[in-house]
């Protein structure tokens, strides 16, 4: 683990060497600058353009929205966002994090105008004259921007990914300024008579959908999911369209139902496309058990769900078994739960679900889809963490959603390496809800092998020496 830790200094260090000895990208800024520049504008008009040819464009909003006040002056943060577009080309250091701001940008500007062209919509209140500075801002903005182009606000969706850039680069005092004004940006959207409340949630989602598909510094190795894995993922992703389907069935009678229908199937497209190329990376979860706000935000319906789930089938049983001095196989816990087992350390094998434990529990994740196998390497990190934190005496909790399956192959694992009888029969008297198929048994079968082998090795290397 050391060696672990010294080699992901070491690669850290050389990548922030390499990144100096570039310098800052300041052409490729203004080429990129340039380019979605002209495809803002273009694909923008174009969409205004197309909804203008339809004999009737409809609009929806809700009747508490005419209570909403027309704020003139409010005109100034909504056009400055255009000025912080620009410059948040010329933030990044590296190559590697401008293409990747700039593929936020691209996707979201994509969707947004996929979905103005397929389901145009108009606001509907006309908006009262405005004198001065914002009357002349407001006659700006008029020259190009019609009444269209609605849900999702492309405006939120650029305000999302924008906010995150700049709170990268922002402290202290300035970094609650920087908030303070965006915040401003996002109302303004109302106020100014530019938009509609549904297109706010909208907008929100695909901007953070934008940042969740395109994480800083993200690199992950091709992997052949197993055949299990590609079934689970065609079962997500027929969940997804069953989903959407509801969700435009629901339009009609209720459109909030149809957005929570609509972010159901967004959440559940992702974790099939996440099971699809069988790597848990994709959820975004560290090691301390966080994740990024955009994971949160775009999987919270799949989350509530996961969570849900744990609870429902382990409300009747033991959360948490002792399997060993010490050391307990249970659900995903929260903090209370943490308390009542007096856990000062707790090792979560869970990919789908952020962290609830506090921040004084030590605590490692290795995660791993859900209803899935872990990999001899993930098996063997595992069991190395709940080696050490056993040795130096930690009452530790391995967990997983429910108890029964991940958690409890890493416990068979950690007892059979303790040489502790029959894993398999200690680990089900003690906790007889677990379910552990034959990947499972296969698995862990392949786990002893190692260690056999390992210790023959060593064994042999010393009748070497000693020969």
């Amino acid at each position: 683990m050391r060696q672990a830790a010294e080699g992901g200094r070491a690669r850290r260090a050389r990548a922030a060497s390499t990144d100096a000895a570039e310098g800052r990208p300041w052409a490729l800024a203004l080429v990129l600058l340039a380019g979605m520049g002209a495809l803002f504008f273009s694909s923008y008009g174009l969409a205004n353009w197309l909804a203008s040819q339809r004999a009737a464009v409809p609009y929806f909003h809700f009747a508490w929205e005419r209570h909403i006040p027309f704020v003139p002056w409010s005109i100034v943060p909504y056009w400055s966002i255009d000025l912080l577009y620009g410059l948040s080309f010329f933030l990044w250091r590296t190559r590697a994090a401008l293409l990747t701001h700039a593929k936020r940008l691209l996707a979201a500007q994509l969707i947004s105008v996929a979905c103005f062209i397929a389901f145009p919509l108009r606001f509907a209140f006309e908006r009262p004259a405005a004198d001065g500075l914002p009357g002349q801002l407001f006659t700006l903005l008029g020259g190009f921007d019609k009444p269209f182009n609605q849900a999702p606000s492309l405006h939120i969706s650029l305000l999302v990914i924008l906010w995150v850039a700049y709170a990268m680069h922002a402290r202290g005092a300035w970094r609650w300024l920087l908030h303070g004004w965006f915040a401003l940006i996002g109302v303004s959207v109302l106020t100014t008579y530019q938009h509609h409340a549904i297109d706010v949630p909208t907008g929100w989602l695909v901007g953070w959908l934008c940042v969740f598909l395109f994480p800083f510094g993200a690199r992950h190795a091709a992997a052949e999911p197993a055949a299990r894995t590609r079934r689970l993922a065609l079962r997500y992703a027929a969940g997804a369209l069953a989903a959407a389907a509801l969700a435009w069935l629901a339009l009609p009678g209720s459109v909030p139902a149809a957005l929570l229908l609509g972010w159901l199937a967004l959440a559940l497209g992702c974790v099939a496309a996440i099971y699809r190329q069988g790597l848990p990376a994709l959820f975004q979860k560290q090691a301390d058990g966080s994740m990024p706000m955009a994971a949160r935000w775009v999987l919270a319906p799949y989350q509530l769900g996961a969570f849900a789930n744990s609870r429902w089938w382990t409300r009747r049983r033991p959360q948490a078994s002792e399997i060993a001095p010490g050391v307990w196989v249970g659900r995903f816990p929260n903090a209370a739960e943490l308390r009542r087992l007096g856990a000062d350390a707790v090792l979560d094998l869970t990919a789908e679900l952020p962290r609830l434990a506090p921040a004084a529990v030590a605590y490692r994740c290795v995660p791993v889809l859900d209803l899935t196998v872990p990999p001899p390497a993930q098996l063997d990190e595992a069991v190395a963490i709940l080696e050490a934190w056993h040795g130096q005496g930690r009452k530790v909790l391995v967990c997983c959603a429910l108890g029964y399956s991940r958690s409890a192959l890493v416990a068979a694992a950690w007892l059979a390496a303790r040489a502790t009888g029959e894993p398999l029969a200690l680990l089900r008297e003690r906790r007889p809800q677990v379910v552990l198929g034959a990947d499972s048994v296969a698995a862990l079968a392949a786990f002893i092998g190692r260690r056999q082998a390992a210790q023959f090795s060593g064994e042999a290397s010393d009748a070497g020496r000693i020969g």
